[in-house]
């Protein structure tokens, strides 16, 4: 593979090892370094990027998940219709400009095909999902709607 020192089927063969366990003990039971477990699974993660099919994506989930001690937030873009459930996006941080960036990704015309989307009741998505999807049937999720009347 270029310059690196791996075969790119040694590089597959690491990144699947790399699902089952963790990239320490990958590189360790291999006798490799964690930095080629590192690079086998980013060129996996590139190919799929590149082969990934968001065609039909009716239905998306946006949530945000908290990585590190200060309010250090991931927003994450699922899809979640029926016959399919998987984590289209990652974007670092929660704010307006994040989300903006995931449906500059989607695009504008699988962003007009979207007919549900859910996502809890932060204003800030509010707005993104209106001005960017506005034509969707807009859930909120239970767990924000229950924590938020609870408070009321």
């Amino acid at each position: 593979m270029g310059k690196r020192p791996l075969t790119r089927a040694y590089g597959w063969f690491l990144a699947s090892w790399a699902r089952r366990h963790s990239w320490k003990e990958t590189a360790e039971v291999f006798r490799t370094s964690w930095e080629s477990v590192f690079r086998s699974v980013e060129m996996a993660i590139e190919w799929g990027r590149a082969h990934q099919d968001l065609s039909g994506v009716q239905a998306i989930g946006i949530d945000e998940i908290a990585w590190k001690k200060g309010h250090k937030y991931l927003t994450l873009v699922y899809q979640i219709d029926a016959h399919c459930k998987r984590l289209l996006w990652i974007g670092k941080e929660r704010k307006t400009k994040t989300l903006l960036r995931f449906f500059r990704w989607f695009g504008a015309e699988r962003s007009r095909q979207l007919r549900y989307i859910c996502s809890d009741m932060w204003k800030p998505y509010l707005k993104v999902i209106a001005k960017k999807a506005g034509q969707a049937v807009h859930v909120l999720d239970r767990f924000h709607i229950m924590a938020h009347f609870s408070k009321a």
